[in-house]
């Protein structure tokens, strides 16, 4: 149960130090409560204190880590209902599914094609994450060999899918090294599989057939000491799995119930019958609340709006994307070159930039700290106003890398053309295109 900040503050050594950055205990322990401070600011906490306070100002939902290298992982941790109370911090992982009794070079090939899947997006590499490896017909040797080549031969991080503890076993000495999650622990088998989870250090998935089902196998687990569970209500009609994520979710948030307080894994590739209609419903778990998707096959058509959709929910909504302040060359610009302005929302960015190139008119972009603004809203906002762009441009440096003394500005601020002149006598303001898609005529025709 979450602390008050009084409580808090109670168990904090009442210094005043102002050392966490903040000029009283009483203040710094209120940010503790409303989730503004992180314990850790605080160096003459004691070690009992530390105890208590990190038990209490544990996320209601634990983060659970999962896998090693580059496509590594973390689910859960999230502390609001919707996101525009605060905002969403681990972002789902995708899964696509391979059985164990798969052909090698079939294997070989999937694998080749999925690691391709990588997207460009606003500067950010958006890919997959995981494999989830089906046990099929309970031969522990094929499974363990399917398990080596993918965390041998493939960027992906595993998932590995058994209810037999020799098998699981099979492919945690595969591949282990990977952090692979277990998946399942049943009423049948779940002290087997929490005894392996333990002694390997894994996270391990609990499965039941309802969430009240959930409960005494996660209760025997923590008992056991086990703290990195992934849950599966086993839902697996379309409205009862939403009805169950939005209920663990609401459980662990609302009714502080750490008992379902953990990530989950949702089956897509179960509840349809082809791709298309998996997408579908593996959109709706990236907005309510699935901690990993597993769907049946990975393709550019399936995969992209998914990775996409992520990224928009997972995007802190009070920090916009920003790209840095400065000058970006485009090309091979020269001291001849045309010189544009523009915001630093990183979508402008992107967008402009990506124009300009097709442009193939080498270029420099000038671009303008407006607090993650787009250019519209910036100049609303008085974050791209004449002046403060024209201050911009001097300061910037750029009139060491050109002889000409003329800026295109976006023609959606035009309004902003005759305050920067004032603040650039000698220059030439010309308004550009409003849209960016006709950047690259505009250029050309020059």
């Amino acid at each position: 149960m979450a602390l008050t900040g009084i409580q808090i503050f109670k168990l904090l050594p009442k210094t005043n130090c102002k050392e966490c950055g903040v000029p009283t205990c009483l203040a710094f322990a209120m940010n503790l409560a409303s989730g503004k401070a992180e314990l850790d600011s605080c160096p003459y906490v004691s070690e009992e204190a530390r105890a208590q306070l990190a038990e209490a100002a544990a996320p209601p939902i634990r983060p659970v880590a999962i896998g090693k290298g580059v496509r590594a992982f973390t689910v859960g941790g999230e502390t609001v209902l919707h996101r525009h109370e605060k905002t969403f911090f681990n972002k789902p992982a995708l899964a696509a599914l391979v059985n164990s009794d798969m052909d090698d070079k079939a294997l070989a090939a999937k694998l080749k094609t999925w690691n391709a899947f990588q997207f460009e997006r606003v500067g950010l590499n958006l890919r997959p994450e995981l494999v989830a490896l089906k046990d099929v017909n309970g031969d522990a040797a094929a499974f363990a060999q399917k398990a080596k080549t993918i965390a041998e031969t493939s960027e992906f991080n595993l998932v590995l899918m058994t209810e037999d503890a020799a098998v699981m076993k099979a492919g945690i000495d595969a591949c282990g090294f990977k952090r692979p999650l277990m998946y399942a622990a049943t009423a049948a088998n779940v002290e087997d599989f929490g005894k392996l989870a333990i002694e390997n250090d894994l996270p391990l998935a609990v499965k039941a057939d309802s969430i009240e089902d959930l409960i005494p196998l996660t209760d025997k687990l923590t008992e056991m000491g086990l703290k990195d569970l992934v849950l599966d209500p086993g839902s697996r009609e379309i409205q009862k799995a939403l009805h169950d994520q939005v209920a663990i979710r609401r459980a662990a948030l609302k009714d502080s119930n750490r008992k379902v307080g953990f990530p989950t894994i949702t089956f897509p590739c179960e509840m349809a019958s082809n791709l298309d209609v998996e997408t579908l419903i593996a959109g709706m778990f990236v907005a309510k609340y699935g901690g990993i998707i597993v769907l049946s096959d990975f393709t550019g058509e399936s995969l992209f709006p998914l990775l996409l959709e992520r990224l928009n929910i997972y995007t802190d909504p009070q920090r916009p994307m920003t790209v840095t302040e400065g000058i970006y060359e485009i090309g091979t610009p020269d001291e001849n070159s045309p010189v544009l302005v523009t915001t630093n929302f990183a979508l402008t960015y992107f967008i402009v930039s990506g124009e300009v190139e097709g442009s193939k008119v080498p270029a420099r972009l000038l671009i303008k700290d407006s607090e993650g603004l787009s250019v519209m809203t910036a100049w609303a906002a008085g974050k791209f106003a004449g002046d403060d762009v024209g201050i911009f441009v001097k300061k910037c440096g750029i009139e060491d890398k050109i002889k000409h003394k003329e800026v295109i500005i976006p023609g959606y601020a035009a309004a902003i053309a005759g305050d920067m002149e004032e603040e650039l006598p000698g220059w030439t303001v010309t308004v550009g295109p409003r849209e960016a898609a006709h950047i690259p005529g505009f250029l050309r025709s020059r």
